[in-house]
């Protein structure tokens, strides 16, 4: 660890593009009552121009050289297609009918009466297999809202269990943008960030668990399941055991894929003539995040040009003595940006090079940075009123956010798992960067 380092001061106004992009996002949030009013690469877009217009001493196409690089850095551009991967089989998968058969198996394996304990663990493994809490919660909302109709458990307790559950798989699969992001920025395998992650979050979900059920131990339920497919769910399965074992992302992706497609075929749910479409619509819904990532890489690259970076780092330097208070503001700048975008794999995004710069400081193993800021980034996400998770969850059933995050108590007790990680356990040392 260098923290004798000298850090150049940089310059603070280098950071008005991402200043601007948040004042735009949060504005016009505020004005409209709808935090998702204004598409998130407008606000980006109008932030990039802004960037061009800063150090006229800068030529015009050094500035375009300077974004190019930016781009084409090799984690950024492995991240774009990754995210391409993953909605191909997510589509694939979907178009199959794998997420209905994972929720209805799941189901039938618990008691009818743990049914809360059970829509937060099978939202853990249909989040961790599909990358995608958002998917997740969609597709058990509308259960979870069966449930509680059917049983004396509490609405806002049962859409809690599902956003919870998400959230696990939000911040752990293998497939999730986040999960993507983290990885890519601070350059590490997922299969390393994976293991090291697990072993921080699974005190939480444990814990979560035993909370759901002795609250819910006492109730009774009688709910009605829909049929499910066994061969539906075998491509999630093998997606997950895929990765965990450490073979490369494409390939698992693209065997998922295949298999989602056998599948779909096979059990009569997809068509010859609808597998490109499916597969199609799914590379489709990662065009805004992998556009938003190319847009913000270009930003990153003109503020790191710019001494933006540097004004940032030397102001964690003057505010942080050791390897734990470099780990905190990681943790806290990923949190804030997330605060304020409302989308952790943006915060991620954005957070990324300023992150592997401090962890390269303050000599943070990176497989550890990109825990801390996919926990944080997950740990915020999951419990801001005005977030996409909560906002589809509380649709479900036409109640408030605010009447569901009293019962969230993963992403609360994930970010107390993430501190006493920070403090209590030692990091071995710090893997090479790829």
């Amino acid at each position: 660890m260098s923290e004798n380092k000298q850090v150049s001061k940089g310059r603070a106004v280098a950071l008005l593009p991402i200043g601007l992009f948040l004042v735009l996002f949060i504005g016009s949030g505020i004005i409209t009552e709808d935090f998702y009013a204004m598409p998130t690469i407008v606000a980006f877009l109008i932030a990039l121009a802004v960037a061009f217009f800063q150090n006229p001493s800068l030529k015009f196409h050094d500035k375009l050289k300077v974004c190019a690089k930016g781009i084409g850095d090799e984690n950024v551009v492995t991240m774009c297609l990754i995210f391409l991967a993953a909605g191909a089989f997510s589509g694939a998968v979907t178009a199959a009918g794998g997420a209905d058969s994972t929720v209805y198996l799941g189901l039938s394996l618990i008691p009818s009466q743990f049914a809360v304990v059970g829509l937060f663990l099978i939202g853990c493994f249909i989040s961790i297999s599909m990358g995608t809490s958002v998917g997740t919660i969609v597709a058990l909302g509308p259960i979870a809202v069966g449930i509680s109709e059917a049983t004396d458990f509490a609405m806002p307790l049962c859409l809690a269990a599902v956003v919870s559950g998400a959230m696990f798989g939000d911040n752990l699969s293998m497939i999730s943008d986040t999960t993507i992001a983290a990885v890519r920025t601070q350059g590490c395998e997922m299969s390393d960030k994976f293991k090291m992650n697990f072993k921080i979050v699974l005190p939480a979900a444990i814990v979560t668990a035993i909370i759901y059920f002795v609250m819910t131990m006492n109730g009774s339920s009688n709910v009605e399941l829909g049929e499910y497919n066994i061969w539906q769910v075998l491509p999630y399965l093998l997606v997950l055991v895929g990765a965990i074992a450490g073979i490369n992302v494409f390939v698992v992706l693209i065997a998922g894929t295949i298999a989602s497609v056998i599948a779909g075929l096979a059990t009569g749910t997809m068509t010859p003539d609808t597998v490109f479409s499916s597969i199609g619509s799914g590379v489709t819904s990662m065009y805004d995040i992998t556009v938003i990532s190319i847009t913000v890489a270009a930003i990153g690259a003109l503020v790191k040009e710019y001494g933006g970076i540097d004004f940032v780092l030397n102001f964690i330097h003057k505010s942080t003595r050791n390897k734990k208070g470099a780990q905190l503001s990681i943790a806290a700048l990923v949190a804030g940006v997330d605060l304020a975008t409302a989308n952790n794999t943006i915060a991620i995004v954005m957070s990324g090079q300023i992150a592997r710069e401090i962890s390269q400081e303050y000599g943070i193993d990176p497989r550890r940075t990109a825990s801390i800021l996919d926990i944080f980034g997950s740990v915020v996400q999951g419990l801001i009123p005005y977030g996409a998770q909560l906002l589809y969850a509380a649709a479900a059933a036409g109640i408030t956010t605010y009447e569901i995050i009293p019962y969230l108590f993963y992403p609360m007790l994930m970010a107390v798992c993430a501190v006493v990680f920070i403090f209590v356990i030692p990091q071995k040392e710090p893997k090479e960067r790829q």
